[in-house]
């Protein structure tokens, strides 16, 4: 019997060491396969962050390319707009010398008629209206700018229709705002903007309305005759000089 638990003692503990071992190595493949459910999940989450990361830098990409169209179109509408105001400006240039050196000739050929002839012009003859715009003119850039006002307010109570009419004002209010006349400018100022709204002079016309009204002392009035300006003819240059007064208002 001794010899029996003598024998039979030794196998139990062996018994117990390998129960332990199979215990710690469990442990361990548990632990191993947290582990490896741990870097699945890892990784599905860098996959996604991967995705998304690159679906971003797409919209971006995207985005930057929509951006330069759109500058690009912008750059081709401002050279199409400084194309059209130069051709605008070249035209009008080109035909005001025409002009001048039409009416030239006709007051010469007309003085040489009405010598010829001694008869009284008929007052129906575009030669005087011609003439009479020609004199008025004439007042203005000598600065005789009281005789210029009643020559250009004669013109225009003669012919209130003529071509020359929306020129006839503005340099009336010219000559009336030299005397210092300041109402009666901004009265005629304001007559030809309303009379005439599509003339080319009408960006300078509203400056030059602003510039009554700041003599007048009406500051109020004239910022916002410079901010319409600005929002109705910006790249003009009068608009130019209208955002420095809007900036610095007296």
């Amino acid at each position: 019997m001794l010899l029996a638990l003598c024998v039979a003692a030794p196998a139990q503990a062996g018994l117990f060491s390998d129960d332990d071992a199979r215990k710690q190595i469990q442990q361990l493949e548990e632990r191993v396969l947290k582990l490896e459910e741990s870097a699945l999940k890892l990784e599905g989450d860098t996959v996604r962050q991967n995705n998304s990361l690159m679906d971003l830098q797409g919209q971006i990409e995207a985005l930057n390319r929509e951006i330069r169209n759109l500058r690009g179109q912008n750059e081709e509408l401002a050279r199409g707009l400084q194309d059209a105001e130069k051709r605008e400006k070249d035209f009008y240039v080109d035909l005001d010398t025409r002009l001048r050196h039409f009416e030239a000739k006709e007051a010469a050929a007309a003085a040489t008629d009405l010598s010829a002839a001694g008869t009284p012009a008929d007052p129906f003859d575009p030669t005087l209206e011609n003439r009479a715009i020609e004199a008025a003119y004439g007042l203005f850039r000598e600065a005789k700018f009281a005789d210029a006002v009643a020559a250009f307010q004669e013109f225009v109570s003669k012919y209130p229709q003529s071509v020359h009419a929306p020129n006839a004002n503005y340099w009336m209010g010219g000559a009336q705002f030299a005397l210092n006349d300041y109402q009666g400018a901004l009265d005629t100022y304001q007559g030809l903007i309303k009379a005439f709204p599509g003339t080319p002079k009408a960006a300078d016309v509203l400056f030059s309305i602003a510039e009554c009204q700041r003599e007048l002392k009406q500051g109020a009035a004239a910022q916002k005759t410079l901010k319409q300006l600005v929002a109705k003819y910006p790249d003009s240059e009068a608009a130019a000089k209208a955002k420095e007064l809007i900036a610095a208002p007296r």
